[in-house]
């Protein structure tokens, strides 16, 4: 049973304010060029906004792309795959996956 005491009032935020310069600064939604075929990682578009990542030639996860940020999920399957990170750069994110295959 609560009491009075127990119940706390949401917090109203304030709004926020966002820096056009600052939007502007992030980095571009995709990798400038596409992965090298020589490359041991490599990642090919398969949706608007998502990329299957392969190293050595077997599918190591995905990466989705959602507004600036790079989110990775681990997994052959998508429908499978965990999010193990959140980077704003795709060298980080891919290198999360690679580091992953290793646990």
């Amino acid at each position: 049973m609560y009491t009075d005491s127990d119940i706390v009032e949401a917090e109203h935020a304030a709004p926020v304010l966002v820096d056009g310069e600052a939007l502007r600064a992030l980095p571009p939604r995709r990798p400038a060029e596409p992965s090298a075929r020589a490359s041991r990682i490599q990642w090919d578009l398969i949706a608007p906004d998502r990329y299957e990542v392969r190293i050595g030639g077997e599918t190591a996860g995905f990466i989705d792309v959602v507004g600036a940020v790079y989110v990775v999920l681990a997994g052959s399957r998508y429908s499978r795959a965990v999010e193990i990170a959140q980077t704003l750069v795709w060298s980080t994110a891919t290198t999360a996956l690679d580091q992953s295959r290793g646990r």
